[in-house]
């Protein structure tokens, strides 16, 4: 009898905290409340496939050599970012016309010369102290043995022009008397593909405390399909949504249910991801020092990593689709009246 009655007792604690947790996650939901919508989908408008496409013709053509960290094609690279940035009068957080965080090479890999971050930003009218990172990086493999291009439209020619993109968007907002409440950096990093040291190099020195960066949107390849998925190309995979802030996760569903309905596949959003996905893009650099991230990424691909990673096979209405979710989503994390939320309890993966 006492052994049932100690059984029982368990089961209603239990039952009463799974009762709590759901109450709790859907006061949550319940709380999202979307912001200026109408001028989300105006500006998310403006982030068409003809821009993104004529950014990824110059970044993956072949006088860019690949982007290797440190050599002339990543240089050029950088080049092109900065000059844009200038272009659309979108100042730099570094001032001065400075647009580059530089990595000396001692901070690098042996044999690999120095590099840089690419940064630029919109300063918030209300908070501008709290800010959210749209990051992609721009770098790849470079040239092969056999004197390919590695020309890397996808990876990560994809993200690069979409944070180029997004940050057009909201600097037409502003134009138009819309300015984020918070500042909102457009993070261009260097050297990923030889161990994501631009990310970590800019959280070991952040131009913004990293206490008050409320979240990091990191774009790695979103510019095509993967083979799970030839059968229903309306979708993105997103990893790490909910791994420090519940709140993140819920703000992300919202935004897509209501403008754009893309399938959001968790597929490797999980531990037992064998392919370790969390781990592997610019994001993990963030998380690790406690700032909620979300990647966003369409999977490997028969391409990936190869010189046929080319300018025609992305799928630039999907690219743009793709483009317009994270700018909704940055725009809500950047307008809504209080800062994300952080889980305290979630970190137990890191």
């Amino acid at each position: 009898m006492k052994t049932y009655l100690i059984i029982s007792a368990l089961t209603l604690v239990g039952s009463c905290a799974t009762t709590k947790y759901t109450t709790k996650i859907q006061n949550l939901k319940d709380n999202i409340h979307l912001v200026d919508s109408a001028s989300v989908i105006k500006y998310a408008n403006t982030i068409t496939p003809k821009e993104l496409k004529e950014h990824i013709l110059i970044i993956a053509s072949d006088s860019f050599k690949g982007r290797k960290t440190g050599e002339l094609g990543q240089k050029l690279t950088s080049d092109y970012l900065k000059s844009y940035y200038q272009s659309e009068h979108i100042k730099s957080p570094l001032g001065n016309n400075t647009y580059y965080q530089i990595i000396p090479e001692s901070f690098l890999p042996k044999d690999i010369k120095a590099s840089e971050n690419v940064l630029a930003y919109i300063q918030g009218s209300e908070k501008p102290d709290e800010v959210v990172i749209i990051s992609a990086h721009y770098d790849h493999l470079g040239i092969t043995k056999e004197g390919e291009i590695n020309n890397g439209a996808d990876d990560n020619g994809s993200g690069t022009s979409a944070v180029m993109e997004i940050a057009e968007a909201f600097k037409l907002a502003k134009n138009d008397g819309f300015s984020p409440k918070r500042s909102i950096l457009f993070l261009h990093v260097t050297a990923e593909e030889i161990g994501k040291y631009g990310s970590e190099y800019y959280t070991l020195y952040p131009v913004f405390t990293l206490k008050n960066t409320i979240a990091d949107l990191n774009i790695d390849m979103i510019g095509r399909v993967d083979n799970c998925h030839t059968d229903n190309r309306n979708y993105i995979y997103l990893i790490g949504s909910n791994k420090l802030s519940n709140e993140l996760h819920y703000i992300s569903e919202k935004v897509n249910d209501t403008y754009f309905n893309i399938n959001l596949d968790y597929k490797y959003n999980t531990e037992e991801d064998s392919n370790h996905y969390f781990y592997r893009s610019d994001h993990y650099n963030f998380a690790k020092h406690e700032v909620p991230i979300i990647f966003y990424f369409n999977g490997e691909h028969e391409d990936y990593h190869q010189p046929t990673d080319t300018v025609d096979k992305i799928d630039f209405n999907l690219l743009a689709k793709r483009s317009q979710l994270i700018f909704a989503t940055a725009w809500q994390l950047a307008n809504q009246e209080n800062r994300i939320t952080i889980d305290f309890d979630n970190q137990e993966i890191f």
